[in-house]
């Protein structure tokens, strides 16, 4: 069976079928449908985490997660879990990963292991589309600007009587002092296109605004980004392996599966410092 790709909507995410991702020369297909599509779910996998760590490496370095607890004897595979008697799924909220980080996070890849036989699914949003549908004076307006981001209120003390915390699903608050600065249009790294880069979870203030401000932009831009025409939706399977562009998507997981066990093993792969976004020479 050959590799093939299918389209999950008009403007973000694909399907893999056929692949074999511990195959090193199915990759090049593999990266420029990540590159077309932003999100890519390769279907039918039954891989190792051994065999998991060494298809992350083709991308790049990977980025050995501060908060999140991982897979026994495998620090680069963070475990992202839900059991049946817990109530609250990592990652509910819209998010992009490690955007606190100076050089934020290239991709994430999460192969499902366990999962319920309806609910659980993940639901990206494009800053690809999002952006360009803006107003041209809105877009100029946010190409001007810096946001700060910020891994402190989220995975830091303040969090320290969450569900998730108190199961051992995150930990390390003493780790959470990242603060950084990025630009809230960037020149994407790998297509050179434009995107949004911000994200109602982990940024916390425009550079040079009050916290009132900016809390107002970020709200205006959430319900903008997220609308269902710049968005997809993965139902996954055990096998199920999806990867997404943390410079050009959102995320967050749908929490509708109460009583049913999920386990999911994450890799994320090192990005580099991102340029703001600046008008091309004719």
């Amino acid at each position: 069976m050959s590799l093939s790709v299918r389209p999950l909507t008009g403007g973000i995410g694909a399907e893999i079928f056929g692949a074999d991702v511990s195959d090193p020369n199915q990759f090049e297909p593999i990266m420029q449908a990540f590159s077309d599509h932003a999100v890519i779910a390769i279907r039918d996998q039954r891989i190792a985490p051994e065999q998991q760590i060494a298809f992350a490496r083709r991308f790049g370095d990977i980025n050995v997660n501060r908060f999140f607890a991982h897979v026994p004897d495998y620090p680069e595979v963070a475990m992202v879990l839900k059991e049946p008697d817990q109530t609250s799924a990592i990652g509910e909220r819209w998010h992009t990963d490690h955007s606190y980080d100076q050089a934020p996070a290239m991709c994430s890849i999460l192969h499902a292991i366990e999962t319920p036989d309806v609910g659980g699914d993940t639901v990206f949003a494009s800053m690809y589309a999002s952006f360009e549908a803006l107003s041209d004076g809105l877009k100029d307006t946010l190409r001007g600007l810096r946001a700060w981001h910020s891994s402190r209120h989220i995975f830091g003390a303040a969090r320290d009587g969450s569900e998730a915390r108190t199961t051992g699903r995150i930990g390390n608050a003493e780790a959470a002092t990242q603060d950084s600065l990025h630009p809230v249009v960037i020149r994407h790294p790998l297509s050179g296109r434009e995107a949004l880069y911000v994200n109602p979870e982990f940024t916390v203030r425009f550079d040079g605004w009050t916290d009132a401000e900016s809390r107002a932009l970020i709200n205006y831009l959430e319900a903008h980004c997220t609308k269902p025409e710049f968005t997809c939706r993965v139902r996954w399977a055990p096998g199920t392996i999806t990867i997404w562009d943390n410079r050009a998507t959102w995320h967050k997981a749908v929490n509708d599966y109460h009583g049913h066990r999920r386990l999911m093993h994450r890799i994320t792969v090192e990005g580099v410092a991102l340029n703001e976004a600046r008008p091309v020479a004719a």
